[in-house]
């Protein structure tokens, strides 16, 4: 790994954990303050409210979590950054349910939620053993909702400077929307891509529900 990807990596690092709290200023540069909107397209593809619980996973600084509650979901999250945990509980007032831990190993039992949610996840989210633990908790005919990546669609220099940011740190690329379907068949899923085109922008989700069998 060369000295560029090395910085990136470690710049990532500490967005998620000792900088946490530079994360919503960061991404709502990057985003020119869509970052919650494309976050909330993951609504139009959750099961009703009152169909069961919900987890997110990699829950970052909980403002998923508080649109959750607000549309009446019960919902847990799971974060495996200490700072992110507190930020969400700073912003929640307390009154997050929040689990640290990996994605990789979830501690639930099985079949215990309608569905998982998590938002611009890093490359954990199609590891098998994610896969496999987000499976074994989901209830049969479950769902995963996993808001990808969101585009700048306009034209002017502002835009193109931001995807070009997006591109030198790895965040466009192969791994993105058009391979990871295949994760998911692999896994038993029933899988689709979505667009959801916005003012400016265009956000990239993977839907996939559990086989009820």
């Amino acid at each position: 790994m060369n000295v560029w990807w090395r910085l990136v990596r470690f710049g990532f690092r500490l967005l998620y954990n000792e900088c946490a709290f530079l994360y919503d200023r960061v991404s709502a540069f990057v985003s020119f303050g869509a970052w919650r909107v494309w976050q909330r397209t993951a609504f139009n593809y959750l099961p009703m409210a009152k169909t069961g619980r919900v987890l997110e996973l990699a829950h970052g600084t909980g403002d998923m979590q508080i649109d959750l509650r607000e549309a009446g979901y019960s919902s847990i999250g799971l974060d495996l950054s200490p700072y992110m945990g507190r930020i969400t509980q700073r912003k929640l007032k307390g009154q997050a349910r929040l689990v640290q831990g990996q994605a990789q190993h979830l501690p639930f039992a099985d079949a215990t939620f309608a569905a998982v949610v998590s938002t611009f996840p890093t490359p954990f989210i199609v590891e098998r053993t994610t896969l496999a633990e987000v499976r074994r908790i989901l209830q049969p005919g479950g769902v995963m909702v996993v808001v990808l990546n969101g585009t700048l669609t306009g034209g002017d220099t502002g835009t193109r400077f931001l995807e070009w940011l997006y591109h030198i740190t790895g965040q466009r690329g192969d791994e993105r929307s058009d391979s990871l379907p295949g994760y998911f068949e692999d896994a038993a899923w029933e899988v689709h891509v979505h667009e959801e085109d916005l003012p400016h922008s265009r956000v990239t989700l993977i839907v996939a529900q559990k086989h009820s069998s």
